[in-house]
């Protein structure tokens, strides 16, 4: 597959027009599919067994992969919020006001459209479970950016990751056990609630960003696993920060097969695309498939992320595929 970066603006627009979401969704719901898109933090491109890291096993992610499109050079911004309101508008993170990761630098301009804007005008149900940090309060905060229903938290950074304060359209609340867990059970049960209508579901995941706090069960499971992949030694790899960033990328995938269990479980399997990204390079150094670089840096290592797309079945797949693979690749700065 070749290189490809921020297509997303055009990628949504063209499941709106060419699945016949330029109609109310109510009267054709054939024609208007779910989207449900995972985005991890500080996951590298190497952090999937999908990508040959021996070192961890992420089966459902790989099924994204292996049953859907899988672009071999999908490239992102190097920090985080850039790459969200690219993500969120399919456009260049400066031209959205988008400099930085704090400070005010991280909140999207106001004339930006996002694409949950787009499917709310749709008729779609959209909601948005985990970590936004492109503005906290109105008007900039998910609320006011097409979401009709928040759960997370607004900042960049979270100092806990078991039972904190959360926040549920725009009022403070107290989570329910590990983070991720929490945002998964909420986004499931949003999909129950609306799986009568077409809903976009975004899950933008705060791991395995640090704090590297990682339930005892994945910790487990990683603490005395003997690591195949590891860096030459004057690399200075810090390995029991490998093994957390590991627990938590096995924790994520986890909760991917939560959601695609459930929606297997209400008929909505075919009926639904799942798009899975990581929002820039590893955030330390460890197996990354040799490249150069990690979070933070211009180089491959911090730019590159997996990106797979699991399209529908049934009469649209042919043509939503075919949109796909029409998208306008290369470097978009539009």
């Amino acid at each position: 597959m070749v290189p490809l970066r921020k297509p997303f603006f055009f990628l949504f627009l063209s499941l709106l027009c060419c699945l016949g979401c330029n109609k109310p969704v109510h009267q054709d719901r054939s024609a208007a599919p779910n989207v449900v898109i995972f985005l991890s933090d500080d996951q590298g491109w190497g952090d999937l067994s999908h990508s040959g890291n021996t070192n961890l096993s992420t089966p459902n992610i790989d099924q994204l992969a292996q049953n859907g499109l899988n672009f071999d050079r999908f490239y992102v911004a190097p920090v985080c919020s850039p790459t969200r309101a690219e993500l969120l508008t399919g456009r260049y993170h400066l031209r959205g006001g988008v400099s930085g990761t704090s400070a005010g630098e991280e909140r999207l301009d106001l004339d930006e459209t996002t694409f949950a804007e787009l499917f709310q005008q749709a008729g779609y149900a959209t909601g948005a479970f985990g970590k936004w940090h492109n503005g906290t309060q109105h008007p900039y905060h998910p609320n006011s950016r097409g979401f009709d229903y928040f759960y997370g938290f607004c900042s960049g950074h979270w100092g806990d990751y078991f039972s904190p304060p959360l926040e549920e359209n725009g009022k403070m609340v107290q989570g329910e056990g590990y983070v991720v867990d929490d945002f998964t059970t909420k986004a499931i049960e949003f999909i129950e609630n609306n799986r009568k209508s077409p809903f976009l579901v975004y899950l933008p995941y705060n791991t395995p960003h640090s704090p590297m706090q990682v339930p005892d069960q994945w910790w487990e499971k990683v603490e005395t696993r003997e690591l195949e992949m590891v860096l030459p030694e004057d690399q200075n790899e810090d390995l029991p920060f490998t093994k957390a960033a590991l627990g938590m990328c096995e924790n994520i995938d986890w909760n991917v097969g939560r959601v695609m269990d459930k929606l297997k479980e209400l008929d909505l399997e075919e009926h639904t695309i799942v798009i899975y990204l990581s929002d820039n390079g590893p955030n330390s150094f460890r197996w990354n498939g040799d490249m150069k670089g990690r979070k933070g840096a211009t180089d491959e290592g911090g730019v590159r992320s997996p990106q797979h797309i699991r399209a529908i079945s049934g009469q649209h797949s042919s043509g939503l595929t075919r949109s796909l693979l029409n998208i306008k690749t290369g470097e978009m700065i539009i």
